[in-house]
């Protein structure tokens, strides 16, 4: 698979207010993307994709993984459904088998990965088609230790035979190791002490010099690849090369959320497009001048997406295709001809009360299943609302739910719970009523 300097865009459709993928298509062309990856290889788009110059990824689901392990007909068979039909016209150029796989705690999938990666290539082979590369992209948290990036190590309860064996197949079929690589996540959980210049890959003059390996790093992005790099040393590979799967900056998010806003998601990306397209290319500290696939998540906000608000909050586009904020992925535009862009306003952590509170317009039906879960996690979240209770009235669901989103949510934060439930509740920092205290 021919390797190219040019942007690639992830096209999730987790929501209920995205363009036809026609209209997708058609943007990601007029964006000038070289690259659009799917999370999965949904037949219309694939056909739309026929004809035009966009190199294309598509996957197999997680919960194909086993199924394709177990038999080499079942491999052939999903080849057959999902490439046949559509190559070479549809440029596919890779099969990313499952997605994030070891952040699943699913041991199964974990010793199945491998042979359905294997088998997929053999049917691919079989039908004398060479230039599809197979990979599977990983998390970052994967790796136990990230830190500096010579420490980089793999995580200890994967099975040592799985992550070699892994690395054998990529290494052996020339593939690319994926990664989902997002420095927000690691600036965010510490805003104050880590600069957000080196996050948002500004050259700002901050660097970072690694105790051990002696490598000058200038900002987190490449020094988080670099850790899987050293990571994969560890194991005896010293040569797989590296894709990024996703990586982006989110353009909103909650209240509580730092930093998540469209000035920063302009400025990150913005500053991968400059680092990815560089010619000659730019590789890492590790890696200098090696060109490096990498796909931006993602083309729209994507509005049925479960957990915190930055979930929901990573495009490109509107739903309408405006730009959420402008981003030329050819890396030709000057900084100085972009339009000014509005000032961050969160790029502190917000110090005052935030409650959970029900949405607008929700549906009551809806509304009175959450307030049951709520309810049922026990630990007194809803002993205020029992008849009698300070909090019992006023009698309403709207009013009872309020105030058990808010109990649930403060007692299950620390352990990852978030203000959503189902896209039933949001945050405000509006006392919802006289009671919340």
């Amino acid at each position: 698979a021919s390797t190219s300097n040019k942007i690639g865009i992830n096209y999730g459709r987790l929501g209920n207010n995205l363009p036809s993928p026609n209209e997708s298509i058609e943007y990601l062309q007029s964006m000038k993307a070289g690259l659009v990856k799917i999370y999965d290889a949904n037949p219309e788009v694939l056909k739309l994709l026929s004809g035009t110059k966009l190199h294309v990824s598509i996957m197999v689901t997680n919960e194909q993984i086993s199924t394709i392990a177990s038999d080499q007909s079942n491999a052939n068979k999903w080849v057959e459904e999902n490439v046949i039909p559509y190559y070479p016209k549809t440029q596919i150029r890779f099969i990313l088998v499952g997605n994030e796989v070891f952040t699943n705690n699913d041991q199964k999938m974990w010793i199945d990965l491998v042979p359905a990666m294997r088998k997929i290539k053999n049917s691919l082979i079989s039908q004398n088609i060479h230039n599809i590369k197979v990979g599977t992209p990983i998390a970052m948290d994967a790796l136990e230790s990230t830190f500096p990036p010579s420490n980089g190590k793999f995580r200890s309860d994967i099975p040592n035979q799985v992550m070699i064996s892994l690395l054998n197949f990529l290494n052996g079929t020339k593939s690319f190791f994926f990664l989902d690589v997002y420095p927000y996540f690691p600036w965010s959980k510490d805003p104050i002490n880590m600069n957000l210049d080196y996050a948002l890959l500004k050259s700002g003059g901050v660097t970072y010099k690694d105790p051990n390996s002696g490598l000058i790093y200038s900002n987190l992005l490449d020094q988080m690849l670099d850790s899987v790099i050293f990571a994969m040393r560890k194991l005896g590979f010293d040569d797989i090369n590296m894709a990024v799967a996703e990586t982006g900056w989110p353009n909103g998010g909650d209240i509580d959320e730092v930093g998540a806003n469209v000035h920063n998601a302009a400025t990150y990306n913005r500053n991968l497009v400059k680092k990815v397209t560089s010619n000659p290319p730019l590789g890492t500290p590790a890696r200098p001048e090696i060109t490096i696939p990498t796909f931006i998540f993602s083309l729209y906000d994507e509005n049925q997406k479960p957990g915190p608000g930055t979930e929901r909050h990573w495009g490109l586009l509107h739903t309408d295709g405006r730009p959420v904020y402008e981003v030329d992925l050819t890396g030709t535009r000057p900084e100085n001809e972009y339009p000014v862009l509005p000032e961050p306003m969160n790029n502190r952590p917000y110090k005052g009360k935030i409650w959970c509170t029900v949405a607008s317009n929700v549906r009551l039906t809806e509304l009175g299943r959450a307030l049951d879960f709520a309810c049922q996690q026990g630990n007194g979240i809803c002993d205020a609302l029992a008849p009698g209770n300070m909090c019992y009235e006023p009698v309403s669901m709207v009013s009872h739910a309020s105030y058990a989103f808010s109990s649930y949510w403060a007692k299950f934060k620390s352990s990852g719970a978030s203000c959503y439930f189902n896209g039933l509740a949001v945050q405000t920092t509006t006392d919802p009523s006289r009671f919340f205290n």
